[in-house]
C-alpha cells in the first residue's frame, strides 16, 4: 500500500494512462475494438465490462450486452436520466450487484468469481463516495474517516499518519472533532470523500456525489476528485448535472435504453 505523510505525498499507482475504449464516432454505442484480444485489453485496463447484461427479477433490463474499458488514471463521467442504470453500473463495479450475463473485470479480477474475503480484499482497492454520505452520526469526522482503516486492522500509528493529510486534502482538518450534524451538506460529502480515499485506493467510484449540493459545493467536490485523478487515481463519477460535466471536460459515457454511448 502506498503511504502518505503529507498531502503532496498522497499517491496512486503510476501506470501508463491510455485512451478509453473508443468508437468510430461520438454518441455511438460502445463496442470492443476490432482485432483486440482479452489479454491485450486486460493488460492496461483497471476495469472492463464484457458483453454485460443486467436483468432484474421483475424482468426489467438495466443493461443489455454492454462493453466498457477504463484505463488506469482515467477520469470518466457516466450520465443519464434518473433510473437509467447509472447506479446499477457502479454497483456492478464493486460487487454489490452481479451481472446476469457477461463479465465484470476489476483490477484483473472477475467479480463474479469472488466471494467472502476475496471480495472484501478487492473492495479495499476501491473507494466509494455516496450521494447520501452514509456517515455515522455518533462519530466525529476523524472517527468516520478512520473507521474503515480500523476495521481493516491498521495500527493506530498508521491511522494517524494517514488521517491528517487526508483531512487537509478535503479542507476539513479544523473539523476533525465535529459531528456530522454540525456540518453543512458540502462538508459531509467531503468527509465521505476523505473516508473513501484514506486507504489510497487506485479506483474511486462516486455515485451522484453532487446530487444534494448547491453549485458552489458541487464544484468544490469536483475539484477534489479531479485533484485525486492528477495524483494517479482512476475516477468514475455518475451524474445528471450536464453543466458540471461540460465544465470539467472529461470523457463522458451515457446510459440510455440499457446501452452505453460516448457523448
Amino acid at each position: 500500500m502506498y503511504g502518505i505523510s503529507t498531502v503532496k505525498d498522497l499517491s496512486f499507482p503510476n501506470n501508463s494512462a491510455m485512451p478509453l475504449l473508443t468508437t468510430q464516432e461520438t454518441n455511438k454505442e460502445i463496442i470492443p475494438r476490432e482485432g483486440s484480444t482479452t489479454d491485450q485489453q486486460s493488460s492496461s485496463a483497471i476495469l472492463q465490462l464484457r458483453s454485460v447484461t443486467k436483468t432484474y427479477t421483475n424482468g426489467c433490463h438495466a443493461l443489455v450486452d454492454v462493453n466498457l474499458e477504463v484505463k488506469q488514471k482515467e477520469f470518466l463521467f457516466i450520465t443519464g436520466p434518473s433510473g437509467s442504470g447509472k447506479s446499477t453500473l457502479l454497483k456492478l463495479f464493486y460487487g454489490e450487484e452481479l451481472a446476469t450475463q457477461g463479465e465484470v473485470i476489476v483490477d484483473d479480477c472477475n467479480i463474479a468469481a469472488l466471494r467472502g474475503d476475496r471480495l472484501s480484499l478487492l473492495r479495499r482497492r476501491i473507494g466509494i463516495v455516496f450521494q447520501d454520505y452514509k456517515l455515522i452520526p455518533q462519530r466525529t469526522v476523524a472517527e468516520n474517516v478512520t473507521f474503515v482503516l480500523q476495521a481493516q486492522g491498521y495500527t493506530k500509528k498508521e491511522i494517524q499518519r494517514r488521517l491528517e493529510p487526508t483531512l487537509k486534502l478535503v479542507g476539513l482538518l479544523s473539523k476533525a472533532n465535529s459531528f456530522p450534524d454540525q456540518l453543512s451538506g458540502g462538508e459531509q460529502q467531503r468527509v465521505s470523500i476523505a473516508r473513501a480515499i484514506v486507504g489510497t485506493p487506485p479506483l474511486l467510484l462516486a455515485d451522484e456525489p453532487t446530487g444534494n449540493l448547491d453549485p458552489d459545493n458541487s464544484w468544490q467536490v469536483m475539484q477534489i476528485l479531479q485533484k485525486l485523478n492528477t495524483f494517479g487515481a482512476t475516477v468514475i463519477v455518475t451524474t445528471h448535472d450536464e453543466q458540471l460535466v461540460r465544465r470539467c471536460n472529461h470523457p463522458v459515457v451515457q446510459v440510455r435504453n440499457g446501452k452505453l454511448y460516448y457523448k
